[in-house]
């Protein structure tokens, strides 16, 4: 089936089914992750189809689709953010924005939860081709993948990073980093410049 049936006409994903913005994420990590859907080192179990997708692509395909989903400019993704409309579904409790900046800019100390920004740098831009973009990403995305972290139902992880983090965090934590996240803005305080 083609990418825009599950994650729409210009890859920015859809809450409704859960799945992720595609569109502005690195080339490195696209590609990454579309072989290991295609190799079962991870395993998707929100809609259950990518793994089979993946293994019917070639290499050409996985780079191609990769290389046109990374070409995306950020300021065009502004589209992904729509709280209000998961919040008005009701399916997935939305937490505190103002909460998840302070985790995403701090990371709750007194729990050994480190900044996200650590990793992912200011507002989740990423650090490609390790730590993907996630600032901007789909709430139910982010809060699901969280959770999967956490659980250890998804472990594609370089050196279990995300494991390790996401098992310091409590329900109303992932909430609110995703709240935060997903309408992050691209630039950081003092930098008026997109990267």
């Amino acid at each position: 089936p083609p990418c825009m049936s599950c994650h729409g006409e210009t890859g920015l994903g859809d809450d409704n089914m859960g799945t992720p913005r595609l569109a502005g994420q690195g080339f490195i990590y696209l590609r990454k992750q579309l072989y290991e859907f295609a190799t079962d080192h991870r395993t998707d179990t929100t809609m259950g189809v990518m793994n089979g997708v993946a293994k019917a692509l070639s290499d050409q395909d996985k780079a191609d689709i990769s290389a046109y989903e990374s070409s995306v400019h950020q300021g065009a993704l502004a589209a992904a953010s729509n709280l209000e409309e998961v919040r008005a579904a009701g399916a997935v409790p939305v937490g505190e924005r103002h909460l998840g900046k302070g985790i995403v800019l701090y990371g709750i100390p007194e729990q050994g939860v480190p900044a996200c920004s650590s990793c992912h740098q200011c507002n989740g831009r990423g650090v490609l081709p390790v730590y993907p973009t996630i600032g901007g990403q789909r709430y139910v995305y982010l809060v699901t993948q969280l959770k999967k972290w956490r659980d250890g139902s998804r472990a594609n992880d370089p050196l279990a990073q995300m494991r390790v983090v996401a098992s310091k965090l409590k329900d109303e934590d992932i909430y609110n980093v995703a709240a935060y996240l997903t309408s992050a803005p691209t630039i950081g305080g003092g930098n008026s410049r997109e990267p």
